[in-house]
């Protein structure tokens, strides 16, 4: 079943097969890097729902179609769309998402992810909260969502709030993308597994048990570059404030540390404090499913910002890679401006239920 209840959707974006004793799921998109659709969320939760229940299978596999990447993250210009036009469409969207992000992350059985290539955002969501998950010398990946106005959900939070020091911190405010050795570090992956090798372990899953897969086909992983940075990401990122962040890293000496404040300045300022706050409260609050309700709450609130229209009007509809943040600075965002992001829900705009 859909996570709503209703049946699965037919959907040839979604693409199901069994093979020995596992299932395969491949996300079939690949001109939109297998962006997620709804009508997808709603189907790979109704095919999870049914492999659980199915003693046929022991194993579940995620990957995606085409040579560009697992996933790109939602269908981001539907929801410029949704919010343009003061819709709800994006929020049902985001229930259903997260929802099915905390179902992967108590899934009873292994879900083997394939985090090859692009892996952003939403694809983030149905990969890194697997019980395996393996990175390639392609995968980038990353939470880049303060680019467009928004701020990093699907667990996102949660996931860069559990990273070593204030790595998380520096991921989320700058939406980097990181490689496997990085990855890795993070806590966003399990494995390392050259991209040449990944049909013979994919293969291989119908027949041997995850880990026998994994053994075979692993190798030693790439270096972690963040390691040689962690010194004045974990003493910059640790500041009280997005602006005392953003001096810290722009007077520390360091070049990359100038650079990442560069980077947060093009960032939504909004978006900037509204992201430092959701991590630090992450932290706080612990399980993933209290962090996914609140990421729904900031989500909703994002749809009545303007950034987020602006953010992706600049991104992906006109791509003048422009934008125009408002407010512009980051000292124009107030206190009451990120607070009410954590507001209870609209009345009669039912939560996640799961916390």
């Amino acid at each position: 079943m859909a996570p709503d209840g209703s049946a699965p959707p037919n959907d040839d974006a979604v693409l199901l097969r069994t093979e020995g004793r596992t299932g395969y799921l491949t996300l079939n998109r690949p001109r939109a890097i297998n962006a997620l659709t709804h009508p997808m969320v709603r189907a790979v939760y109704a095919a999870l729902d049914a492999w659980e229940h199915d003693d046929a299978v022991d194993v579940v596999v995620v990957a995606g179609a085409g040579e560009r990447g697992l996933c790109a993250g939602g269908d981001i210009r539907a929801i410029h769309d949704d919010a343009r036009a003061g819709g709800r469409a994006s929020a049902a969207f985001w229930r259903d998402e997260y929802r099915l992000n905390a179902r992967i992350a108590r899934y009873p059985k292994p879900y083997v992810a394939l985090m090859d290539g692009i892996v952003m955002g939403g694809g983030v969501g149905v990969s890194a909260h697997g019980s395996v998950r393996i990175v390639t010398e392609r995968s980038r990946v990353a939470m880049p969502e303060t680019g467009i106005g928004f701020v990093p959900d699907v667990g996102g939070t949660h996931l860069l709030a559990r990273a070593p020091g204030e790595l998380g911190t520096h991921l989320a405010l700058t939406g980097a993308a990181v490689g496997a050795g990085d990855a890795l570090l993070l806590g966003l992956a399990d494995h390392f597994v050259p991209s040449e090798r990944l049909a013979g372990l994919a293969a291989s899953l119908a027949s041997v048990t995850a880990a026998d897969a994994v053994r075979r086909h692993q190798a030693p992983a790439p270096e972690a570059e963040l390691a040689a940075h962690r010194g004045w990401i974990d003493h910059c990122y640790a500041a009280g404030s997005a602006e005392e962040i953003v001096e810290r890293l722009s007077s520390c000496g360091e070049p990359a540390a100038k650079e990442a404040a560069e980077t947060i300045l093009t960032r939504s300022p909004t978006s900037v404090k509204v992201t430092l706050a959701a991590i630090r409260r992450a932290r706080a609050l612990g399980s993933l499913e209290a962090v996914l309700e609140q990421e729904f709450r900031v989500s909703c609130a994002a749809l009545s910002s303007p950034d987020l229209v602006e953010g992706i009007r600049a991104q992906v509809v006109d791509k003048d890679r422009r934008p125009r943040w408002s407010p512009a600075r980051l000292e124009a965002v107030t206190e009451a401006d990120v607070t009410a992001h954590f507001a209870p829900l609209p009345e009669g705009e039912p939560g996640l239920g799961l916390a």
